[in-house]
């Protein structure tokens, strides 16, 4: 008992599919541009009110890279969707996405801010 063409063929493209799926890489979750531009001035402006417009320290702790070796991203990530209890810093959840607090956590990591 052979299999009939069409029903092979389908087969094949099933697979071929599948192969697909698992070999091309998925897009990245990476905000963009637009929203990256829109993510650096709310930090520097909204987070800069208590951390500093250059983000050196005020009423929160400095965000320069340094002052943040301690942590990973995903912490920094967490901090800035969940905020941290007891403290003045709030969760920035209902208006980020974690792909938006991840960028803004790998920028704080990665960028020096601008001069004061």
């Amino acid at each position: 008992m052979g299999s009939r063409p069409g029903k092979r063929h389908s087969y094949l493209i099933i697979l071929l599919l599948i192969f697909t799926l698992f070999t091309t890489p998925f897009a990245s979750a990476e905000p963009a541009s637009e929203r990256q531009k829109e993510l650096e001035t709310l930090l520097y402006q909204d987070c800069g009110s208590c951390h500093g417009m250059t983000l050196r320290g005020g009423l929160g702790p400095s965000l320069l890279p340094e002052a943040l070796a301690r942590y990973n991203l995903d912490a920094i990530t967490g901090i800035i969707l969940h905020g941290v209890p007891g403290t003045a810093m709030p969760p920035w959840s209902d208006l980020l996405t974690e792909d938006d607090a991840a960028w803004l956590a790998d920028h704080l990591l990665s960028v020096k801010p601008a001069s004061p």
